[in-house]
């Protein structure tokens, strides 16, 4: 059985990635902060292991990552999704300390996450792996007042380059899913704000996360052989591609 470590695994796209790779037959290690949320998702399917914790955290990580392959036998995929989008706004009127926890989920907790899933991957036998970052439309780009979240997501665009790089001798491999308005709580803040500010425009177009979930588990599923290094999954009529 294929194992998988989801992070943000309570909610959006990580928890609806989750499900897909529980209905795939995997084995699934489930992390969040909210035990609550992972205890129900165990409670609807065989195959988790909750694991509630916090991204940050890497004395909790370690334990998190030891006790999934303690489990599972062995760690196939990392998704590392966990993100948090932070305050919406000119950076003039951002808050250092705003930005810096933007910056310590976003890219200190992901490097986290990777960094526990490269060293199990490297050593466990067979050796090698597969870690898949969670990055966005924003590591492409920006939407406005987006400063902290989109310099992150730039920033995952680097790791996902490096991991892929220094990966290739121990066969672990490194993609990046970048996705646009999936339907998940963070979209709909989204879109909640931009009705407030904007009440006569359109609703933001946007799609269903199950679509960005099975574009997940298609990455998850290629051989080690291959890899998608790049995937763009986004809603069709989303403002992306285009110009002004």
């Amino acid at each position: 059985m294929k194992s998988v470590l989801v992070t943000g695994a309570s909610s959006g796209i990580g928890r609806a990635a989750a499900e897909e790779f529980l209905q795939d037959g995997w084995r699934v290690g489930v992390v969040a902060r909210r035990a609550d949320r992972l205890a129900e998702l165990a409670s609807a399917h065989d195959n988790v292991v909750v694991l509630p914790a916090d991204v940050t955290d890497p004395a909790a990580m370690k334990a998190a990552f030891s006790e999934f392959v303690s489990e599972a036998g062995r760690l196939d995929v990392l998704f590392n999704n966990a993100g948090m989008f932070g305050p919406s706004a000119p950076i003039d009127e951002i808050g250092l300390d705003d930005f810096e926890a933007v910056m310590n989920v976003n890219v200190r907790g992901m490097f986290i996450c990777a960094q526990l899933a490269f060293q199990q991957m490297r050593k466990q036998a067979p050796q090698g792996g597969r870690i898949i970052n969670n990055g966005s439309l924003s590591a492409h780009n920006p939407r406005p007042g987006s400063v902290c979240y989109t310099t992150s997501k730039h920033a995952i665009t680097g790791m996902t380059r490096s991991l892929s790089l220094d990966g290739r001798p121990f066969d672990i491999a490194c993609g990046q899913i970048d996705i646009g308005n999936a339907r998940t709580e963070m979209v709909a803040d989204l879109t909640a704000r931009a009705a407030r500010e904007n009440p006569d425009q359109p609703p933001i177009p946007s799609m269903d996360v199950s679509d960005a979930a099975r574009s997940v588990l298609h990455m998850a599923k290629m051989p080690l052989e291959a890899n998608v290094q790049f995937m763009t999954v986004m809603a069709t009529k989303m403002p992306y591609i285009g110009r002004g």
